[in-house]
């Protein structure tokens, strides 16, 4: 555990925040952010401890990996872009990383194979359990382990959570691998958690009646222990340390102002899934980035919409269908072959992308070192089909973000091979995880990684 010189004491940088309650004695936990004063002179790693410079080989900042997922596919001449190579134009439904450019990686092309194995389930079944397995699907779920619990086996063991598995639309539709995208093994899908408040409460500790209800702050149990580390930390870091706490305020308050029915999971056909889930994902996100920043977890799922998903979009003005009706033409909405499914397709996937780039946005906003939390967080945007009106399980689009130093980023790489060779890949290069093998990965895919 490397240690923290502060002008006047060396603290640890896993320091967090501990405060009790007078009146319950139940703990608060509220991690700090990465502090300047945690790292060398170059900020490139953690200061050793006192004393032990020339015996202790200083710790670098650990690698992250999220893995993020929306359902029912894109719609291709609106998302993938014409040009390969580093002079790509960005496409209507990318456009919302247009600011981040140079820290993506576009890749198009890839296959499932695994989810053309002859076997139970529909398309959306078998295309699910492949994608993030690598198996077939079982009847009842995934046949294997998901790439982000395979990475989280290796690499999570030190953290507070292995992994967070994370979620938005609360839908209930569906089978258990329409409903998760994180599996321990066959079998054992690991649900994510879609409620921001129940987010917050494990995230923080929280299980005083007064916090989850939201009538007082967390930081009330822990004031005492910020005051005394403000008197510790030089300027740059208290004002760092502020930042960071009215951040988690901001949050609190966020949540408080969600109406009641966020803070309850209905099937979908109970009031329509009219709910603004913008304004949950991007809660999410900052909860998210809150755990990175604080060292609970190096590893997480983010499942933006179900697999299959039956959301609807009053935030996008498309209410007369489902997400899943959207993409065929089936009476229920516009042909998704025809112009306005297409331009609705176009709109949804744009959101899709929007949610995505604000967590980029929030990871690169978010200092560490003598950079920032992108540059050391692989993120690998994913979804069960490539064209979502025909079910496509090859050819399938994926975003790659982050790591720099890394991942080759700021191109567009058509390929030809597998999804488990992309995820073997990111495993072991940005992930250090050392995997001997992935199903269906055979062989590396160049060009992706510097």
């Amino acid at each position: 555990m490397a240690a923290v010189h502060t002008k006047d004491r060396s603290l640890s940088r896993r320091l967090f925040l501990r405060g009790v309650s007078a009146l319950t004695g139940v703990p608060a936990i509220v991690g700090i952010p990465p502090l300047a004063a945690m790292f060398n002179s170059a900020g490139t790693a953690y200061a050793a401890p006192a004393g032990a410079a020339a015996k202790t080989a200083a710790a670098v900042p650990q690698s992250r990996f999220v893995l993020w997922f929306n359902g029912n596919g894109i719609v291709e001449r609106y998302w993938i872009p014409t040009e390969t190579g580093s002079d790509f134009v960005m496409t209507p439904c990318l456009a919302p990383l247009s600011p981040f450019r140079n820290d993506i990686h576009i890749i198009t092309g890839l296959d499932n194979p695994a989810a053309r194995l002859p076997g139970p389930g529909n398309d959306h079944h078998r295309s699910m359990s492949a994608l993030v397995t690598g198996t077939q699907f079982t009847g009842r779920g995934a046949g294997g382990a998901s790439i982000d619990q395979t990475i989280a086996a290796k690499v999570g063991g030190d953290s507070r959570f292995r992994s967070l598995q994370v979620g938005v639309s609360q839908e209930s539709f569906g089978e258990s691998v329409q409903r998760n995208m994180s599996w321990a093994g066959y079998d054992r899908a690991l649900p994510p958690e879609m409620l921001p408040n129940k987010l917050f409460d494990r995230l923080f500790g929280a299980r005083d009646l007064g916090w989850v209800n939201r009538k007082k702050s967390v930081l009330d149990a822990v004031q005492e222990d910020a005051a005394a580390l403000r008197k510790a930390l030089g300027q740059e870091d208290r004002a760092r340390l502020e930042e960071h706490l009215s951040s988690v305020r901001d949050v609190e308050r966020a949540i408080a102002s969600l109406p009641p029915e966020y803070h309850r999971i209905d099937p979908p056909e109970a009031d329509g899934d009219m709910k603004d889930w913008p304004r949950v994902a991007k809660l999410q996100s900052e909860l998210l980035v809150h755990a990175f920043a604080s060292g609970q977890t190096r590893v997480a799922s983010y499942m933006l919409t179900k697999c299959q998903g039956l959301a609807r979009f009053p935030w996008l003005g498309y209410t007369a269908a489902r997400h899943h009706d959207y993409t065929h033409r089936d009476g229920k909405a516009p042909g998704a072959d025809g112009p306005d499914g297409q331009r609705i397709m176009r709109d949804i996937c744009r959101w899709h992308v929007e949610e995505f780039a604000y967590l980029i946005g929030k990871l690169k906003a978010t200092p560490e070192g003598a950079g920032n939390m992108l540059d050391k967080t692989t993120l690998v945007f994913i979804h069960e089909h490539a064209e979502a009106n025909d079910h496509k399980n090859n050819g399938l689009s994926v975003i790659l973000a982050g790591q720099p130093s890394k991942l080759l980023t700021g191109r567009h790489t058509r390929t030809t091979g597998t999804i488990g060779d992309l995820y073997l890949a990111v495993a072991n290069k940005t992930m250090d995880a050392g995997l001997k093998a992935f199903p269906s990965a055979s062989k590396e895919i160049a060009g992706i990684f510097a």
